[in-house]
This record gives structure tokens, C-alpha cells and sequence, in this order.
């Protein structure tokens, strides 16, 4: 074992709502945060640095092209190329720890059995599998179609069989769909249900991409745990979300990468335009009600890159009413909660994965220290340098 201890910084260990350490000591061999008192074999100055923990993606695709408009997922192969070159990108943005919530050929699921044994170098990967929709539904190309609650609960059981640690339920049309409205109601309860139940059965979360308000308020009286985009809410809904502590996770970035490339479809922005200032006020509003956001970004779709969607989220949420400390945990330990994983990943605390970024500006003044020249560990390891 050799003992490695990181000097002279402000350590956000995100144990307190500040910087609240100098030093952060790490076992090489098993990548995880010692006590400060262990002796050390290696001592690196981080004089004038600022160190936080990894941040967490707790929404993308990792099949998906976000530069290519046709579908990525006709052969497992240049999916599976598409995949690991966007966990490579996930990386340099300071991203340690991923959810995939919808994958073609189960890619997701056997990339993160690869990663957890170390044999790839990657953000730690919460899988999904398929995602579940209905028949011809959204993300009904790549995912698992079910119609009533024996398909769905079928649908959950094999998710699970084969690896995934999360489900996704496609409750909601979506924006990116044509000939579907995002305020469509598309999993009925009973199906819902009979999916959440097998998923907390395993002590595993579900997310549901639900867009419109009647479709969040089903989604979350049957049980999920966090709503994806949340672009439609009433006060009833946000009353709701209080009330069974659920999530929200709004992807910011997707939306906003579409109105910014003209060249996309017609239809697409005649869909996508109008909803942009609407989903902002309704999660200002989730946010000042007090429900729990984490950061998601919905990688993988039209433009929406896994190297920098992330920066674009952060700073979004920034210059709609969100402090720096706020946005810092809603990307670490809000996620890794919500993830199930805040025993391994979220804070720098002893016995954690030592997965952290060093910044040279301080995100607790402005989130665009993240997008300035960083150094990204994972399990103690640097893995990318931005100089």
C-alpha cells in the first residue's frame, strides 16, 4: 500500500457546507480516503488549489451520438464505440460517477460490471438497462416495450436479472419524438407500480422521464424516486414531491443544445422553443419549495456532449437563482443519494472512493471554476489534466 497525502488545498470533503480541510490522504492501491492521521509514503502540494469531490451525471445515454442525428444503436458494435468514448469525455468534465438511463444491447450494464473490476477506465457506471416505455412509446427504439403490469414487472425482473441497478420508465411523451406531445401520459399506474415495487424489492431506484404535469403527478404517487426534466408542474405536483421525497433531476442542457443548432428538424424546435423558459421557472420553483435536485444532463442527445453539457448545466442552474454550494451538491451528494451510492461516492470522506477534481478557481464563487484547468482522480488515480 502506498499512502499518498494531498497538501495546502481548500478540501470540500462535503461534510459541512464549506471548505473544511487542508489535507486529503488516499490508499493507491485501493483508491479510497484514509484517515489524515495515517502515515504518508508521498506528499503532493496543492498550494492554492481547490479540491471537491467528483461530480455525478445522474442522467445520459452513453450509446447515443450526440453528433450524429441518425440512431446510434443499429449495431452493438458502434454502439459500444460510441459508449466508450463518451465515458472517456464524461471524465474530462470532472464527471466520476455516472447513471445511464436508457442503453441499447445492455451496453451500460456490461460496461459496469468491466469498470467495477477495474478492467476499464471510466466513471463508475450506474446501469439501467433498457428503458421501459410502451408500445411504440418514447425511447420505445432502444428500450423494452411493455403493455400492463405483468410486461412491466417482466420487463423490471429481467433488467435486474442481467445487471442494472436502476430502472427507467418512460411515463411521458417527450420533446424528441415526432408525432407524440411531452404532456402524453404513457405507462398507466398499475404499470408504474408493478415496476417501482420490483425495483425497491432490490433496494434499487427508479427514475421516470416524465415531462408533463398530470404525467409527474402518476409517476410520483406510484412511487419513483426522481422525476427526469420536470418540465410542466403545478403546485399540486411540487405539494406531492414533498411529501413522498422525490427528486428531481431537470436537464437543463438538453433543451438548451437543441435551440442552439437550427439545422436540427422543424418539428423539433416548433416542440422544444417553448418549453425552455417554462421548464426553468418550473424548477426554480421545485427548488424554492425545497425538493431535491441533482444533476443530470441527458448526454447523448442532439448536441448535448458528455465534455461539456455538464459546465452548460451547472452554469444554467447558477443564473436561475441556485448558489454555487447548492449546484456543488446537487452534482455530488444530493445524486449519490438519490443514486444509492452515497456510501462509496458523493462526499471525501474516510473510506469513500477517493474520486475528486482539483480547480485552480473556486467553484463556491462561480460554477465556471469547472470549466477552467482541472486535474480529475478516480479512485486516486488522475485520469485527465486540463492545464
Amino acid at each position: 500500500m502506498t499512502v499518498i497525502r494531498y497538501t495546502n488545498a481548500r478540501v470540500f470533503t462535503g461534510s459541512d457546507s464549506d471548505y473544511d480541510a487542508t489535507e486529503l490522504v488516499i490508499d493507491d492501491l485501493t483508491g479510497r480516503v484514509l484517515p489524515n492521521d495515517v502515515v504518508s509514503d508521498q506528499t503532493i502540494n496543492l498550494s492554492n488549489k481547490y479540491v471537491v469531490p467528483g461530480l455525478i451525471n445522474a442522467h445520459t445515454h452513453i450509446v447515443m451520438n450526440p453528433f450524429e442525428l441518425t440512431s446510434p444503436t443499429a449495431n452493438v458494435v458502434v454502439s459500444t464505440h460510441h459508449a466508450l468514448k463518451n465515458l472517456k469525455r464524461s471524465l474530462m468534465a470532472g464527471v466520476t460517477t455516472i447513471r445511464d438511463v436508457g442503453s441499447a444491447f445492455d451496453i451500460d450494464i456490461e460496461l459496469a460490471k468491466l469498470e467495477a473490476a477495474g478492467e476499464l477506465s471510466a466513471p463508475t457506471i450506474l446501469p439501467s438497462g433498457g428503458a421501459i416505455s410502451m408500445t411504440g412509446g418514447h425511447g420505445s427504439a432502444m428500450g423494452i416495450e411493455v403493455d400492463g403490469p405483468d410486461e412491466a414487472r417482466k420487463a423490471a425482473r429481467t433488467n435486474f436479472a442481467k445487471g442494472a441497478k436502476n430502472l427507467k420508465l418512460m411515463v411521458t411523451g417527450g420533446i424528441s419524438k415526432d408525432g407524440e406531445k411531452e404532456t402524453d401520459i404513457q405507462l398507466n399506474a398499475d404499470e408504474i407500480k408493478a415496476a417501482v415495487t420490483e425495483a425497491h424489492h432490490k433496494g434499487y431506484p427508479v427514475a421516470a422521464h416524465a415531462q408533463g404535469n398530470a404525467g409527474i403527478k402518476l409517476a410520483v404517487k406510484a412511487g419513483v424516486d426522481s422525476i427526469e426534466h420536470a418540465i410542466y408542474m403545478d403546485e399540486e405536483a411540487v405539494t406531492l414531491m414533498l411529501t413522498h421525497g422525490t427528486v428531481i433531476v431537470p436537464t437543463f442542457s438538453a433543451p438548451l443544445a437543441i435551440s442552439q443548432h437550427r439545422e436540427l428538424p422543424t418539428w423539433l424546435h416548433a416542440k422544444n422553443d417553448p418549453v425552455i423558459k417554462i421548464h426553468r421557472q418550473s424548477i426554480q420553483q421545485a427548488h424554492a419549495a425545497g425538493i431535491p435536485i441533482a444533476m443530470g444532463t441527458d448526454a447523448g442527445t442532439p448536441f448535448n456532449d458528455f465534455a461539456t453539457g455538464v459546465f452548460e448545466e451547472l452554469q444554467i442552474m447558477q443564473d436561475i437563482g441556485f448558489k454555487p454550494i447548492e449546484i456543488l451538491e446537487a452534482a455530488t451528494k444530493n445524486a449519490a443519494k438519490l443514486l444509492h451510492l452515497d456510501q462509496v461516492v458523493g462526499t471525501l470522506e474516510v473510506g469513500k472512493f477517493a474520486d475528486f477534481i482539483v480547480l485552480n478557481q473556486n467553484p463556491l464563487v462561480d460554477v465556471a471554476a469547472y470549466h477552467g484547468d482541472r486535474q480529475v482522480y478516480k479512485k486516486g488515480r488522475l485520469v485527465y489534466e486540463q492545464s
